[in-house]
C-alpha cells in the first residue's frame, strides 16, 4: 500500500490510498474554499452520564446532490470536487461538515471508490482489503491525536438510514471520550469476570455461538460470524475474528489476509435477503432483481485506547439493516427511542436461516 497525504485547499488534509508503489498523486485543489469553520461542542447529560455533540454547522451540509454535483467524486471535466484527482482507488480526508472537531475529536470521510455507481459488496477483494489497510491506518494516526479516547470506522448506507451522498462511502470518528455503547459493553465484560472468576465475556460469547451453530452465519479459519441471541435488528450480524484483538491494528496476517473475503460475504448477502437475484456474482455488480438496495450500518467497535481493560475487550463489526421485510422498515418508535427498549420483529434464529440461504454460489 502507497499512502500520500496533501493538504485541500481549506488547510483539511486529505490521504490517497493505492495498491501501487508506483501511484503518483499530485493534484492540487485549486477551489477559492474559506477555512472551515466549526461550531461543535461536548456537553454531558448529567442524568443519563451520556455525552452529546451539538454541531449547528452541519445544518447547511450537501444533502442529497445530483449525480454531477456529487462532491466525492474525481475532479473531472472541469469540476473541482473534495478530490483533486481525476481517479482513485481509496481516498480519506477530514469532514468538511464535522460532528467532531479540534479539540473534540476529528471526523474523516473514506472513499471507498471513484465508481459513483458502485456500492462496498460490488468491490473487488482487493480494493476491499485496501480499504481495511486504511481503516487500520486512519485508527493508528487518530489513536496518536491528543484527547482521541476511541476510533470508529463505519458506514452507513441508503436514504432510509439518513445518508444525505450517495457515492459509496464511509466515515471514522475519533471521539474525545469513551462512547455509551463502548461503556455498557466494558460494563457487561467486568460483570461477566465477577460472575466467573475472570472468564472473558467477548470469548465466552463467540463459543457459545460456535458450539450451538443455530445463529451461525458463516464461520471461517480466523472469523466467525453470527446473529445474536438478542438481536435488536431485524437482520443483524456480528462478525468477530477468532483470536480476541483490541483493534485493526492487532489483527495478525491471516486475520486480516480473510476479512476482505468474509466482509464482502456478508454485504452481499445482506443485498439478497430481500432479493435474492442480487449480487449473484462476486465483484460483478447487481445481477438483476428488482428490490432497491438494502439499507445497513456497518460498525466497527474498537477498544477505548486509555481503558484498563483495552486488553479484554474484542474488535468486532456490528452489520444491521433497519428493513424488516421487504418494503417496510422498522421505526424506532416509542419503546426504543422514548425507554430504549428494543422490540425485535424477526426471531434471530429465522435471520440466521435467512443469512445461510442466501450464500454466495460456490
Amino acid at each position: 500500500m502507497k499512502k500520500t497525504s496533501t493538504r485541500l485547499a481549506d488547510g483539511r488534509e486529505l490521504v490517497y490510498y493505492d495498491s501501487r508503489d508506483d501511484a503518483v498523486r499530485d493534484a492540487v485543489d485549486a477551489r477559492p474554499l474559506d477555512p472551515v469553520a466549526t461550531t461543535a461542542e461536548i456537553r454531558e447529560d448529567v442524568l443519563l452520564g451520556d455525552r452529546v455533540a451539538v454541531a449547528s454547522h452541519r445544518q447547511g451540509r450537501t444533502h442529497h446532490p445530483p449525480v454531477d454535483a456529487c462532491p466525492l467524486c474525481p475532479s473531472r471535466d472541469g469540476r473541482r470536487t473534495e478530490v483533486p484527482a481525476d481517479d482513485y482507488e481509496v481516498v480519506v480526508f477530514e469532514n468538511r461538515f464535522p460532528s467532531l472537531a479540534g479539540d473534540s475529536g476529528r471526523c474523516e470521510v473514506v472513499c471507498f471508490t471513484s465508481d459513483h455507481d458502485a456500492s462496498f459488496a460490488d468491490l473487488t477483494e482487493e480494493r476491499a482489503a485496501l480499504v481495511l489497510e486504511a481503516w487500520t491506518d486512519r485508527t493508528a494516526e487518530l489513536a496518536a491525536l491528543p484527547g482521541v479516547e476511541q476510533v470508529f470506522c463505519f458506514e452507513n448506507r441508503g436514504a432510509e438510514i439518513g445518508v444525505t451522498l450517495g457515492h459509496p462511502h464511509g466515515q471514522v470518528y475519533g471521539y474525545p471520550f469513551t462512547t455509551p455503547r463502548t461503556a455498557l459493553m466494558l460494563r457487561s465484560l467486568d460483570a461477566h469476570a465477577r460472575r466467573t472468576g475472570g472468564r472473558n465475556l467477548f470469548d465466552d460469547v463467540v463459543a457459545r455461538e460456535r458450539d450451538d451453530g443455530e445463529r451461525v452465519v458463516l464461520a471461517t479459519e480466523h472469523w466467525t460470524a453470527f446473529v445474536p441471541y438478542a438481536a435488536h435488528w431485524p437482520y443483524e450480524v456480528h462478525l468477530y475474528p477468532n483470536r480476541r484483538v483490541p483493534d485493526l491494528r492487532a489483527l495478525d496476517d491471516a486475520a486480516r489476509a480473510e476479512c476482505a473475503r468474509v466482509y464482502l460475504e456478508l454485504l452481499r448477502r445482506f443485498d439478497r435477503i430481500f432479493d435474492p437475484e442480487a449480487r449473484q456474482d462476486p465483484g460483478g455488480g447487481d445481477a438483476g432483481g428488482g428490490a432497491p438496495p438494502t439499507p445497513y450500518i456497518a460498525a466497527w467497535h474498537q477498544a477505548p485506547f486509555g481503558d484498563p481493560r483495552r486488553d479484554a475487550f474484542a474488535l468486532h463489526l456490528e452489520l444491521f439493516t433497519i428493513r424488516r421485510t421487504s418494503g417496510k422498515l422498522k421505526f424506532l418508535a416509542g419503546s426504543e427511542s422514548g425507554m430504549g427498549a428494543f422490540i425485535n420483529d424477526v426471531p434471530p434464529e429465522a435471520a440466521a436461516r435467512r443469512l445461510r440461504e442466501v450464500a454466495s454460489a460456490s
